[in-house]
């Protein structure tokens, strides 16, 4: 596969990024001086076993947490300048996120789980680009309907169309096919690509579905924390 012509600058950047925890036996290495660089418009898939450090690599990448050591480039602002205050601001209506749970409001409904990031990015436009999206993933008869009246592969459509509504630069995707059977599973890869090569975006997931992650330009492997390849899907 190839690089898109617009691939040629870093949007995330990692710098002997580190996190430690302590527990009870002492201090636990999750993750050990991981160095990658991801261009505008690329797609990487985060491999590994459960334990290697994906997630939690996902984590510290789209600033949700802080690393113990290391710095994290994000969208050109290094995130150890930010307080949590700031990373939010640059998250919104940059950032997307899909999640393997799906972390659709429950008391929302279709349309408007999709609606609430537009509206807090203050879009003019926000019912109808929710509208939309709604539609673009299949889902305009559901408008109406909270998540417990929808299917997983359902949801994670919905879930798929609140991360693309804003236009993101950048979205992450935490084992977006984990909670689906195989074939919902092989349609929302399916969707997500359709709809990442439509806008240009940027996608980082992380995965245990090899079919998934042979779609992306590019694999990166952890084992224990550490990157054990990065080599072309």
């Amino acid at each position: 596969m190839t690089l898109p012509d617009s691939a040629q600058f870093p949007v995330v950047i990692a710098r002997a990024l580190s996190q430690r925890v302590t527990t009870a036996d002492g201090a636990l290495a999750i993750l050990n001086e991981i160095e990658l660089s991801v261009k505008a418009g690329e797609t990487l898939a985060i491999t590994g076993a459960s334990g290697s450090g994906k997630s939690t690599l996902l984590g510290l990448l789209a600033g949700l947490d802080q690393p113990s050591s290391g710095e994290i480039e994000l969208l050109g602002q290094r995130l150890d300048d930010l307080d949590e205050d700031a990373r939010a601001r640059l998250r919104a209506g940059r950032i997307g996120f899909v999640f393997q749970s799906f972390q659709l409001l429950p008391a929302l409904t279709a349309l408007e789980n999709i609606l609430l990031p537009l509206e807090l990015a203050g879009r003019a436009d926000a019912r109808e680009r929710a509208t939309h999206w709604l539609e673009r993933v299949g889902l305009t008869a559901r408008a109406g309907h909270t998540p417990r009246q929808l299917s997983g592969g359902e949801q994670q459509r919905v879930a798929i169309a609140r991360a693309f509504a804003t236009d993101p630069e950048i979205v992450f995707a935490d084992e977006p096919t984990g909670n689906l059977d195989a074939d919902t599973g092989a349609r929302i890869i399916e969707l997500l690509f359709e709809l990442n090569a439509s806008a240009h975006t940027t996608l980082i997931l992380v995965t245990h579905d090899d079919a998934l992650a042979a779609r992306c330009q590019r694999r990166l492997h952890l084992v224990a924390g550490h990157i054990q390849k990065a080599a072309r899907a």
